[in-house]
Formats: C-alpha cells, sequence, structure tokens
C-alpha cells in the first residue's frame, strides 16, 4: 500500500452532489508529500459493496469512505487525520461522532456516551450536533456513525450481511475491533465537517439490517458494556 496516497472513495447517485463534495475536498490544505485521489463508484446496489471496491481501486494507505453529501470544512484534515494514525498504528479508524458504548438495539445514537460534532440536516433543516467533547487529541469508541469513516487498514466490508444502507458503519466499526484496531473520534475546536442529507426516511430494510446486525454482533456489543 502507498503510504504517501489519500483516497477519497465515495459511492454516488448524484453527480451534482457529488462535484460538490469533491470540490470541498480538492481545496484541502495537502502535505508536500502526499497525493491525493479520488474514487467515484457508481451503480452498485449495496454502499458495502461500493467500498469493497473502492478497496480494490485505490493502493492508498489513507482511505477517506464518505457519503456524497458530505462536505468537509477543515482545511487542514488531511494533517489532522494524519496526525492521529501516526500517535499509535492500533488506531484503524477515524469518524467524526461515535459511541463508547452500543446499545442493546445496536442504535449508536441512543448511547448516553456519544462524543463529537457534525453539522447535519437529518431532520430537515441544519443544526450543529454536539455530543460530548473530546478532552485529548481523540476519544477512543466502539462505533462511528457512517457518514465519513477514515481507514489506515484495508478490512473488508461486510457486504455478505449488509445489502443496504444502514448499520454498515456500526460492523465495520466492530471489525476493525475484531482485528484488534482502535475506532476513535478527533477533538474538533470547531466542526470538520458538514453532513447534508435533508429528512431521512427509514424503510424496511433499516429493521432488516439492525437485525442483521444484532445477530452478528449481539455478544460483543454486550461485552462491550463489561469492558
Amino acid at each position: 500500500m502507498n503510504d504517501k496516497k489519500v483516497a477519497f472513495i465515495t459511492s454516488v447517485n448524484d453527480e451534482e452532489l457529488y462535484e460538490e463534495s469533491k470540490f470541498y475536498a480538492e481545496h484541502l490544505i495537502v502535505p508536500g508529500d502526499i497525493e491525493v485521489e479520488f474514487v467515484k463508484i457508481k451503480k452498485f446496489n449495496s454502499i458495502t459493496g461500493a467500498y469493497n471496491e473502492g478497496i480494490k481501486r485505490s493502493d492508498a494507505k489513507y482511505k477517506v469512505f464518505m457519503h456524497q453529501d458530505v462536505f468537509i470544512v477543515n482545511k487542514n484534515f488531511i494533517y489532522d487525520i494524519l496526525q492521529i494514525f501516526s500517535l499509535n498504528k492500533e488506531i484503524g479508524m477515524i469518524g467524526m461522532v461515535g459511541c463508547k458504548t452500543i446499545p442493546s438495539n445496536g442504535v449508536w445514537w441512543e448511547a448516553n456516551d456519544c462524543f463529537g460534532k457534525v453539522a447535519d440536516s437529518h431532520i430537515g433543516s441544519m443544526e450543529i450536533i454536539n455530543f460530548k467533547e473530546v478532552k485529548d487529541i481523540y476519544e477512543e469508541v466502539s462505533a462511528i456513525e457512517g457518514l465519513i469513516m477514515i481507514t489506515q487498514y484495508d478490512i473488508p466490508w461486510r457486504e455478505d450481511i449488509f445489502q443496504g444502507w444502514h448499520f454498515y458503519d456500526i460492523s465495520h466499526s466492530l471489525e476493525f475491533k475484531r482485528n484488534g484496531y482502535k475506532v476513535v473520534v478527533p477533538k474538533q475546536q470547531s466542526i470538520w465537517c458538514i453532513h447534508d442529507c435533508g429528512r431521512i426516511e427509514l424503510d424496511f430494510s433499516y429493521e432488516d439490517n439492525r437485525r442483521r446486525l444484532i445477530d452478528e454482533y449481539g455478544e460483543e456489543i454486550n461485552a462491550l458494556k463489561t469492558n
């Protein structure tokens, strides 16, 4: 893998939205020895399938898996993620918001120990979501939200289980833990990302994937509560 490359990997079905997201990423400050590439994945039935395709297409050590409606506003984003990864080789993945203990139902934001911050419009209007403040450079968590998931190791996304667009993020967080890596949320003086997703309407696939999550990881989720 090329440890001097950062890849921004996105599953795309809205070209205009993607180009706006890409515009923000293209204007980040890039360290002089780092190469940046953009990997656009189209016509996939699941985000896990799209992201696995992204892994195949890029040899970058550092991969930023992000939604097409995410706009990175922290100009030093690349510096910041590389610094965090350099601090501890056990850090496998970074996200903007997450929880230290995953509720038994698998719904991460219902936890009492969520950390991080992001601008988000899932209620229909944009707001700053502030969870608990990260005191140090980063806070280790059990799971992160999937709007943006930054990795320094390639671990396959579980498309054998998750064929839709829900709970893949909790799954991937737990897959990193299964492989002995830490998942963290960074300290943000101000928000790093805007997630302009619009109002979210949940369908049958949400509950189906939630049950798949519990079937596969239920024992691990419960074990995390006792650690």
